[in-house]
């Protein structure tokens, strides 16, 4: 591995990662694999893969750079192995860059270029991340465009993996254009009308659906609905002497807002950090809460069942009627690794789980939706909105609103809490659903069905939030269909794989 191609895909890289929050240098995502496609040429599979393993740790650890403090600052491990932690995970994600590389490279030899094989490639690498060991699609390539919202509305088609295929492609496109050879300027003028003419397409898309998400969002019926951003310190949230501040302090903020005359106050997840199923004067404290505002209530609070002698306890988020009536519970069903239980245990038996205050917790069943008067809700608990499946279930289960409740109080004043919220934006394209985000300490917000951030809060203030979201009836082709458009590319990547394995033959 020489020092120029070093240098180049660690530029890679670092390109990537300065893409998305808090940089937010989107337009860098469209280049940024060039120097990583110019290190490729003329290596071997093993220097592809230290290749690819080099940009996929830099851009990694410049995306999850704040495990580390989360990790040292709540899980009270030393820096140097809350470091360690986070250079573990992000060197089994650049896994997933090493074999990108090593796979350019192999099609080249068989004569596949990687105009064709690289953008299938990358998007097949990149669905395998999100859904292996129980899956981290956290900022995929797609997340970086959250801005463009003109070009980002095809989602609600392809899902976030079209845009994927897509920024490779033009990264390919840009890569030919620069190594260019009188050879191949007929592959490129290809590429190039290629790469304009789907470009051109998903814009006029976006276009026509912005126009026809904006009639149709006239006529939808509306309501009025608040978000209460309690801003508890993570240090004293468990702690039992604080609870009742805490309550008190959700009450006035909600109290406040009730006077605007709203249908449903959000609160966020564990934003009741006990066991509200347990009938005492806390539990009465919430009820009150929701008869006084005339509201609906949604709330987070840790929950538990019985088996045998056990307590099996779920991260759960109550919903209660303006009469006081619980009409509702749902359980978490996609759970943290090490943040809300710890797998393999006896391997990493320097890890701890994250949230105090109750054992390791059991994923619930769903999705479920909730009532919220004649309107299914579905709800999203913290991580819960990155995961497209789960939104995609509350949509096929009749769900005309979702809401994502979370406690983003680990991350600090990091990148994390601003990727947290733009990728769960998408989820509204996907949908074409109005999202409520209730985060403890910041950013709640009101999401249209275009991923546009209608309104927004800060990050660590005490605040609520008071807006208006709609019901849309409309079911897009992802919420029908699913992940049609990676199927495809499974299809096509299987396809080119036998080619290359013909061409072997023939070679030999």
């Amino acid at each position: 591995m020489g020092k120029k191609t070093l240098i180049l895909s660690l530029a890679s890289g670092i390109l990537l990662f300065l893409s998305f929050p808090k940089f937010d240098l989107s337009f860098l995502v469209w280049f940024s694999l060039v120097p990583l496609l110019s290190a490729l040429q003329r290596v071997s599979f093993g220097e592809a893969f230290r290749l690819g393993l080099a940009t996929g740790l830099v851009y990694n650890i410049g995306i999850i750079y704040w495990v580390s403090f989360v990790v040292v600052q709540y899980g009270y491990l030393p820096l140097y192995l809350g470091f360690f932690v986070m250079l573990l995970l992000a060197l089994y994600l650049g896994l997933y860059v090493s074999l990108f590389s090593a796979g350019v490279v192999f099609f080249r030899r068989k004569g596949i270029n990687e105009i064709i094989s690289a953008p299938i490639l990358w998007t097949c690498l990149e669905y395998a991340k999100s859904h292996l060991f129980t899956g981290f699609p956290w900022e995929n390539l797609a997340y970086s465009l959250h801005g463009m919202i003109s070009f980002i509305q095809v989602v609600d088609i392809t899902g976030t993996y079209g845009l994927t295929f897509v920024i490779v492609l033009v990264n390919c496109i840009l890569y030919e254009i620069i190594t260019v050879t009188s050879e191949s300027k007929r592959r490129v003028l290809s590429g190039l009308i290629v790469g304009f003419t789907v470009i051109g397409l998903i814009f006029c898309y976006g276009l026509y659906r912005l126009d026809g998400m904006k009639n149709a969002t006239k006529e939808m019926r509306t309501e009025n609905v608040a978000i209460i951003q309690g801003n508890i310190d993570q240090s004293v949230k468990w702690n039992d002497k604080y609870q009742s501040d805490t309550l008190k302090i959700y009450r006035k903020l909600s109290l406040g807002m009730s006077e605007s005359g709203v249908n449903l106050i959000v609160w966020p997840e564990t934003a009741a950090p006990f066991f509200f199923q347990n009938i005492d004067d806390k539990h009465r404290v919430i009820i009150n809460i929701a008869k006084e505002t005339n509201s609906y209530l949604l709330f987070g609070s840790p929950s538990y069942i019985r088996k045998g002698s056990k307590n099996l306890f779920l991260n759960s988020a109550y919903l209660i009627s303006p009469d006081g009536e619980i009409t509702g519970r749902y359980d978490k069903i996609h759970l943290v690794p090490y943040g809300e239980y710890v797998p393999l245990r006896r391997l990493f038996f320097f890890l701890e789980k994250l949230v105090v205050g109750v054992g390791d917790f059991i994923p619930g069943k769903g999705p479920i939706p909730l009532t919220v008067g004649d309107e299914k809700t579905g709800v999203l608990i913290c991580y819960e909105g990155i995961f497209p499946q789960i939104s995609r279930g509350y949509k096929k289960k009749g769900a005309t609103l979702l809401v994502n409740i979370t406690n983003d109080a680990w991350f600090g004043t990091s990148s994390a809490p601003y990727q947290h919220l733009t990728m769960t934006a998408f989820r509204a394209i996907e949908n074409r659903l109005y999202i409520i985000r209730a985060a403890n300490t910041g950013i709640s917000a009101i999401i249209s069905p275009t991923g546009e951030i209608i309104s927004r809060t800060g990050l660590f203030e005490r605040t609520a939030l008071n807006g208006v979201v709609g019901f849309v009836d409309e079911c897009t082709f992802y919420s029908k269909y699913g992940n049609v458009f990676i199927y495809l590319c499974f299809i096509c990547l299987t396809g080119i794989f036998f080619i290359s394995l013909k061409r072997r033959k023939t070679d030999d």
